[in-house]
């Protein structure tokens, strides 16, 4: 695998990417894979080499980069659910950036990505994990036309009072959206995923809502104690399936 660290100019500052691309047989698909609030790690980097290693050119932005560099972002998980200065930091780096500075983040990488030799042209996938669940559904409705392919893992933010909401551009979606929901997620209870399900019908988007039983928030990821390694594969499998015949398949025919 080819690896690397690019830097983004966006309209705030120079924002870090973390790219990874199989060694041959380029130019790829493009995956971006939006990081969880405890920030980018090893952990992360290994999930995008895994999506990289079955054909992909994976992108991960440093979503904190107005506040800290790539390197500088881990938050300590352990220590985020006791008051203390980790937990602080968290809801710090959190407050830091929302769904609008998110998408200008996203134009910003798309336009850095068409220059890249090993990264095929648009259409784009996007997969984001808990807070960046809203991210990518906001992009999915904002830039529907760089992305063909979404997926949100037990994301939160999906549905809020604020205008800002991506539920709001639904309606404007044109490629294929799911979400990977746990059974027990109280940024996410059932009933919200059940409003998300019935406002993703009505607007005729072409969607898959998936309740994975039995687990919690954050189980696709090995490095926590809530992993679930079942429900995990499984979301390798929905992630790997959607991405095959929405960015492989159009390209071959």
């Amino acid at each position: 695998m080819k690896e690397k660290i690019i830097k983004v100019e966006t309209r705030d500052g120079t924002m870090e990417v973390f790219v990874t691309a199989p060694e041959e047989g380029g130019p790829h698909p493009v995956v971006i894979l939006f990081q969880d609030s405890i920030g980018i790690r090893e952990e992360l980097y290994d999930m995008c080499r895994r999506i990289g290693t079955v054909g992909y050119f994976v992108a991960m932005p440093n979503l904190y980069y107005r506040t800290d560099g790539i390197d500088d972002v881990y938050i300590d998980p352990d220590k985020i659910h006791e008051p203390g200065p980790e937990k602080t930091r968290l809801w710090e780096m959190i407050k830091s950036v929302n769904n609008d500075m998110v998408v200008a983040d996203t134009e910003a990488l798309l336009g850095a990505l068409a220059k890249e030799p090993d990264a095929a042209p648009q259409p784009y996938g996007q997969v984001g994990y808990c807070m960046s669940g809203q991210f990518v559904y906001a992009n999915a409705g904002r830039l529907p036309d760089a992305f063909a392919a979404t997926m949100s893992v037990y994301g939160s933010g999906h549905i809020t009072k604020f205008p800002q909401s991506p539920h709001l551009t639904t309606g404007r979606i044109t490629g294929e959206i799911e979400f990977a929901c746990a059974e027990d997620d109280h940024w996410a209870p059932l009933k919200q995923v059940e409003q998300l399900r019935q406002i993703l019908s009505d607007a005729g988007v072409k969607h898959r809502v998936d309740i994975y039983p039995g687990v919690i928030h954050g189980f696709a990821f090995p490095g926590r104690a809530v992993y679930d390694k079942p429900a995990a594969e499984r979301h390798w499998e929905r992630m790997f399936s959607l991405f095959e015949r929405t960015l492989k398949a159009p390209r071959a025919r």
